[in-house]
């Protein structure tokens, strides 16, 4: 870059948002100021400056890159969701256990309020004072009297 058009695109950086404007007006006729902030109209002067000077984006590499947005689609994952695997989705298998309890027959011991709580899991519940519940939420609303998450609760 000529030391030129370095030095007008550094003295851009000091001008104000009006300023910057009325630049980008000049440059880009007919066209509306797309922003008020100062960097990315900067930026944009700057761009266009370089641009003018120097020349566009070759034509081969515009194919190119319009070749690259058709293959990957950035915006939609294409890859990774081509058409055929829109139209038949498997249905989705419901995991029998949370990840994040521990193996059946295991034990949780808990203080709360100077009382010593234990929860036993078991293969499709939880055992609290010999009664069977679905979730350890129920356990921790049966305790407190109040919602609780059972994972915080129970600190798992």
């Amino acid at each position: 870059m000529t030391e030129t058009k370095l030095s007008q695109i550094l003295e851009l950086r000091e001008k104000s948002i009006g300023e910057l404007q009325g630049k980008y007006a000049e440059l880009f006729p007919g066209q509306q100021t797309p922003s008020n902030n100062k960097v990315y109209l900067w930026r944009k002067i700057a761009y266009r400056l370089q641009e003018l000077e120097y020349g566009g984006i070759s034509v081969e590499a515009q194919n190119k890159i319009q070749q690259l947005i058709q293959q990957f689609d950035p915006i939609n994952n294409k890859t990774l969701r081509p058409d055929d695997a829109l139209k038949e989705r498997p249905k989705k298998t419901k995991l029998s256990r949370d990840k994040r309890l521990p193996i059946p027959g295991t034990v949780i011991i808990k203080e709360y309020k100077g009382i010593k709580l234990e929860v036993k899991i078991l293969e499709s519940g939880f055992e609290f004072r010999s009664k069977v519940y679905k979730s350890l939420t129920a356990i921790a609303k049966e305790i407190t009297g109040a919602h609780w998450n059972g994972y915080l609760f129970f600190n798992l």
